[in-house]
């Protein structure tokens, strides 16, 4: 008979077998996926070539595409909030194609977990643990050794991401994934104002008020040199890519349109998911301040007006 210890080290060698022969079935179905996907010469919107390994929705394949068609720079990406990265925008990419990366998280624990996930010893990956603010973005990747060309930047730090891509200057990306808020709709060009300790679901209970519409990242990307290409299905992902690779890309995806959100992660005041939509959710946070990144101004999200278009509204309802 096994003592405690020595059962509780079979089950834990028995459990990390299964997961480990899980995960590369998944891997296989992705690779698979991934082979098909690559041969598509265009696509009517990006939601075409989606699939999903590691990424929460679709970007796994959106960005498996991206890469065939484009002539990247240099075969690294940076990733930051990507808790343990177990699901993130990189990881296939990672095992797929054996880039080199940096992922970034505010947790030591997340990191922690990342480095002792084998991913960190079989691949170039680095990992850091630090809280990110504009003001120490281009220091943490400097200090890391990521300058210059990059082929992938991910972005989704839960608040501060227009403000934070707005600062990054050490690294030229082909390609910017980068959530919005579909909350605060498509009509206007606004974000949460900076706060360096911004925290998501202590700014507004509901976890909707956060982060950048799509018009002020469509605005910034301009800006910066990059054109949108689309969004993932599920209206939280937009996707950019430099100037300088537009025309190859461009032409290929025949609907650019960003997609409105259609998915329920509203919270109520204690905390559980209350399932609001979109549209409720807005409504809910009209008394908070948001900036318009076109005149700087700061004023309560529901003085606006109207934040979405006909069209958002037709997807948000699914009038179709």
């Amino acid at each position: 008979m096994s003592n405690p210890e020595q059962l509780l080290a079979i089950l834990l060698q028995q459990f990390v077998a299964q997961r480990s022969t899980g995960e590369r079935a998944l891997e296989l179905a992705g690779f698979r996926a991934s082979s098909e996907i690559r041969k598509l010469q265009s696509l009517r919107s990006l939601a075409d070539a989606e699939f999903r390994v590691y990424s929460q929705f679709g970007e796994d394949g959106i960005i498996d595409w991206l890469i065939e068609h484009i002539n990247v720079s240099a075969e690294r990406f940076i990733e930051f909030g990507v808790e343990s990265y177990v699901e993130a925008n990189t990881r296939f990419l990672l095992k797929r194609r054996n880039w080199k990366g940096l992922v970034i998280d505010g947790s030591p624990e997340n990191v922690r977990t990342i480095q002792g996930d084998a991913v960190s010893r079989l691949y170039d990956l680095t990992s850091l643990a630090h809280f990110i603010t504009r003001d120490n973005i281009n220091a943490l990747f400097s200090q890391s050794g990521f300058i210059g060309a990059i082929g992938l930047l991910s972005i989704d730090i839960d608040g501060m991401d227009y403000w934070v891509w707005d600062r990054i200057a050490v690294v030229r990306p082909d390609i910017v994934v980068c959530e919005y808020n579909g909350a605060f709709g498509d009509l206007h060009p606004i974000t949460v104002p900076y706060d360096p300790d911004f925290q998501r679901y202590k700014a507004h209970f509901s976890g909707h008020y956060y982060g950048a519409s799509i018009g002020a990242l469509c605005q910034l990307a301009a800006r910066k040199g990059y054109s949108p290409i689309g969004s993932n299905l599920k209206g939280c992902n937009a996707f950019f890519v430099a100037d300088a690779h537009f025309q190859a890309i461009g032409e290929r995806i025949a609907d650019r349109r960003p997609r409105a959100p259609r998915f329920r992660v509203s919270r109520d005041r204690a905390q559980n998911f209350d399932h609001k939509s979109t549209l409720e959710a807005y409504e809910q946070m009209k008394d908070m301040p948001v900036q318009r990144v076109d005149t700087g101004e700061v004023v309560p999200l529901g003085s606006l007006g109207d934040a979405f278009s006909a069209e958002w509204l037709d997807q948000v309802q699914a009038t179709r």
